[in-house]
């Protein structure tokens, strides 16, 4: 059966090539509750086989020419394994460092970019600008409503538009003149910035310095399907530079119906004994058995009791088709934990020395 999710929403983030990060990412129980359905990475983990390693919940989209050099591809999206197949299909693109999609429903359509663009050279944006030229008019049609675009990922460009005015180290004329055929091709794409201005996205390793490096650029026809755009810094990252990214935007997305199901995992075994204690009492008293009539009695009082028992005791969850189900609530207690130094690390950015951040980083070795 099919539903509609009301919203399409979109993880991204830079996982700077760690299979940890990345694992930790497509695994996570906070993707359901959170409602994600596409996830979008740059400088993802790539297997020796130049892949992924699979995960059944979430259906993996390499850029169009993958197979030509599988090891040098820097952006891959993943979409909800529950997402109908019938309203979104990959488009092509010349470039490992870019993967597109258009999903659409009856009134509406949004292409959406997965971009990485090397801090070395402006390869990238002269092939999305020439893309863009190109086909134009197969962009900005829908067949009804409107047809929406949205560029995100890691763009490597700094600009007083969207950094810290006071961080002036960033913005050398050099660092300029290249940004500034960044903002001339979003201009030209017709796209306006959707993450707030001054929001940082990037920690360096070295200075331990903050600073914006991904963006998010949407239609400017398109303000009014934004819900949100913002950094989620509790939600740090192992083994990543990288802030979370996480766009809201006011779209119908046509998905399989949620499963529900009982989750023994999380279980009160002494209270579910107890229940059952009491069940098996109210049931017929024990007796020999001496017939195929009261076998069968006894064999239905007895899974009565039982059925009766997990309807009150065992909890239930909803879970796709595909859905994992090793992820323990040690492993919730300990991504709360490491989330909430993250958030706590992040407040107090500006003070380096400040033993929370120490606090942080052993939390996320242990997670």
């Amino acid at each position: 059966m099919t539903q509609l999710m009301d919203r399409l929403s979109i993880w991204q983030q830079n996982v700077n090539k760690s299979p940890t990060c990345q694992h930790d990412i497509i695994s996570n129980n906070i993707l359901i509750r959170k409602g994600i359905n596409l996830i979008t990475l740059q400088k993802p983990a790539i297997s020796g086989t130049g892949f992924l390693i699979a995960s059944r919940d979430w259906t993996p989209v390499y850029p169009s020419n993958h197979s030509i050099n599988l090891h040098i591809t820097r952006s891959i999206m993943l979409i909800r394994a529950d997402v109908s197949t019938e309203n979104w299909n990959q488009v092509e693109f010349p470039s490992s460092d870019v993967t597109v999609i258009q999903i659409s429903r009856h009134w509406d359509k949004i292409t959406v970019f997965n971009i990485y663009n090397d801090g070395e050279g402006d390869d990238t944006i002269k092939l999305l600008t020439d893309y863009h030229h190109r086909n134009r008019a197969t962009l900005e049609w829908a067949e009804a409503g409107e047809a929406h675009i949205i560029w995100l990922g890691d763009f490597n460009r700094h600009h007083p538009a969207w950094d810290s005015l006071e961080d002036h180290r960033l913005f050398t004329n050099e660092a300029m003149e290249a940004t500034e055929k960044l903002i001339k091709a979003v201009a030209d794409a017709g796209l306006d910035m959707a993450l707030p201005s001054g929001t940082p996205t990037h920690k360096h390793n070295a200075t331990k310095q903050w600073s914006r490096l991904d963006q998010v650029f949407l239609s400017d026809h398109s303000s009014n399907l934004l819900i949100s755009c913002n950094t989620q810094p509790e939600m740090r990252g192992i083994n990543t530079d990288h802030l979370l990214i996480l766009t809201e935007l006011s779209m119908e997305v046509a998905a399989s119906e949620l499963k529900s199901t009982y989750s023994f995992r999380d279980v009160d075994w002494e209270e579910f004994r107890k229940e059952l204690k009491q069940q098996l009492a109210q049931a017929t008293a024990p007796e020999t058995i001496r017939s195929q009539r009261q076998m069968d009695t006894s064999c239905a009082a007895l899974m009565e009791a039982l059925q009766e028992a997990i309807r009150t005791q065992v909890p239930m969850i909803e879970t796709m088709l595909k859905s994992k189900r090793w992820w323990t609530k040690e492993l919730t207690q300990m991504q709360a934990h490491t989330n909430k130094l993250g958030r706590a690390s992040y407040k107090l950015r500006n003070i380096s020395e400040h033993r929370i951040h120490k606090e942080h980083k052993e939390a996320k070795s242990r997670y």
